[in-house]
């Protein structure tokens, strides 16, 4: 059996504290897979505060939509590593407004019938999680 040792970042970005199964969303949804620098996804490891969660450990790229990550699990943090320590440490708070990252789920929302246009939610409801589609007024819940 082979171990694979997952080594401390020098330089980029720790997304910790994701709930577990949300890390390869994240990573889709940042386009990760298309990073010429060192990416390590960790699912499933053992958390002392929720059982289980998932990590991100992206190399040098300082510059990800943490609007993305908010959106999808506000709860996680955002580590920025600099000479392989925590320089930094963000919490994510979710954007007034998306643009392109959430699509609408009315069908006749012409956000999703135009290629054109892109995807626009204004924030209605902070603690709900919720959004509205500023085209047709569709509520969105993050949770869902």
């Amino acid at each position: 059996q082979t171990m694979i040792e997952i080594t401390s970042i020098k330089e980029g970005i720790v997304i910790d504290h994701i709930k577990a199964g949300l890390g390869m969303e994240i990573f889709d949804k940042l386009d990760l897979r298309h990073l010429k620098d060192e990416v390590a996804i960790i699912l499933n490891a053992k958390s002392t505060q929720h059982g289980r969660k998932d990590i991100l450990k992206i190399a040098n790229n300082i510059d990800i939509n943490l609007d993305i990550v908010s959106i999808i699990d506000p709860s996680a943090t955002i580590n920025i590593i600099k000479d392989e320590k925590v320089v930094e440490k963000l919490s994510l708070k979710l954007p007034k407004e998306v643009k392109g990252i959430l699509n609408c789920q009315n069908p006749k929302c012409v956000s999703t019938s135009e290629r054109s246009v892109e995807s626009d939610f204004i924030l209605i409801d902070e603690k709900e999680k919720n959004y509205k589609c500023a085209y047709c007024g569709h509520i969105y819940d993050v949770e869902e």
